[in-house]
């Protein structure tokens, strides 16, 4: 395995941690990308991103950044609060009449962003191909009734919250949700980022595979056997309703599409320079960023069957909770990606991270490979 990018001698160990996990048989290509006060410390990838051998991770490889989008989604939406286009706490209904049936009149902006609104999953089962169909998911979460009274408990929305916040901003913008976020979020910091992949793009994206062997931790394993047990549950019905979320991820309809939840496609670079705007003032000013990083919501996720804290739109940290911690300060915010990718700021230390891969460990929240990343970076600072 050889080791491409840059990175600052003080920060050596996390480069020697980060090839050490190549050691594993299975771990197939990578990036790992820190900035420290905006100065870019380690920037380094490795190993493969085809499906076949001996298709190298390059500097410009990009991949889908599943959940680790949500938060770009967020921050557009406090973009609109921020312009006095958006009340956070209005309901939704003002701005999508349609929202309002089913018993969903008061359900707030703040409620949909902070996985409060009741909203996480559908009941009644749709087709495969309704993933792809921006007006059916819509109409269909417009029609849902509540899994909870809306407010009084959080459950993660892990699909759901894309078509939900997505079509919100879609109403107020007026662009559809995958340019509206990009222009507001992307573009301005120059990022390599994309919601609604163009196909001229499709070269340069990794292969997304899962490793085997490995069950995670016990969150994990008591998701998944709610899930292979309890086809009803809303946590079965909020990873697999449509069908096709779970298959779907290296599917050229897949990159097209515009799920500002779950289909983001960028590197660690990306994720970086993101969170370096935020800590920088350059996306949020400082009222509307400690909206989004004010605590919201925690205790049991109705949805993962685990403690989650969240913010708006961000996953905030829990260091007293092994899987739940991103390894750094406690004032840590960002959101982690399904199978391994997380992005995130340690406000603390001016510290953003972001590390990415295309071997999907299987872990509830944060992957252990990333924790080790960030908690050697802390040593080396």
């Amino acid at each position: 395995m050889t080791l491409h990018g840059h990175f600052d001698s003080h920060f050596a160990p996390v480069a020697a941690a980060f090839s050490a996990l190549f050691a594993d048989p299975q771990e197939r290509g990578a990036a790992l990308c820190i900035q420290v006060g905006g100065e870019t410390l380690v920037d380094i990838w490795a190993g493969n991103a085809g499906k076949e051998e001996g298709q190298a991770w390059h500097a410009d490889t990009i991949l889908n950044l599943f959940s680790c989008t949500k938060t770009f989604a967020a921050v557009a939406a406090l973009q609109l609060a921020g312009e006095g286009k958006l009340d956070l706490d209005a309901p939704v209904a003002r701005y999508w009449p349609e929202f309002a049936a089913a018993g969903k009149q008061a359900i707030s902006a703040r409620q949909l962003l902070s996985h409060s609104a009741g909203l996480p999953a559908l009941r009644d089962l749709l087709p495969a191909e309704a993933l792809y169909d921006w007006t059916a998911m819509t109409a269909a979460l417009a029609a849902e009734q509540p899994w909870w009274t809306p407010g009084s408990e959080h459950g993660y929305a892990p699909i759901t919250y894309g078509w939900l916040v997505g079509e919100l901003i879609r109403r107020i913008d007026g662009r559809e949700p995958g340019p509206a976020i990009i222009e507001r979020t992307a573009k301005p910091l120059g990022l390599d980022f994309h919601i609604g992949l163009a196909d001229s793009e499709f070269p340069r994206v990794a292969h997304i595979a899962r490793a085997k062997g490995n069950l995670g931790d016990a969150a994990a394993q008591r998701l998944l056997r709610t899930m292979m047990s309890e086809p009803t549950a809303l946590s079965t019905r909020a990873f697999t309703n449509p069908p096709s979320i779970l298959t779907s991820t290296n599917k050229a309809e897949w990159r097209r599409m515009q799920q500002p939840a779950a289909n983001g496609h960028g590197n660690a670079r990306a994720l970086v320079g993101f969170y370096s705007g935020l800590l920088q003032g350059r996306l949020l000013d400082s009222a509307l960023l400690a909206e989004l990083t004010r605590e919201h919501r925690r205790g049991e996720d109705r949805t993962l069957l685990t403690c989650t804290r969240f913010g708006l739109g961000t996953m905030l940290d829990q260091p007293e909770l092994a899987n739940a911690t991103y390894g750094l300060g406690p004032r840590a915010f960002g959101h982690p990606g399904a199978g391994g990718s997380v992005g995130f700021a340690d406000p603390e230390r001016e510290l953003a991270f972001g590390f990415v891969t295309n071997t999907l460990g299987p872990y509830v929240l944060m992957d252990p490979r990333a924790q080790k990343l960030a908690r050697i970076a802390g040593e080396c600072l």
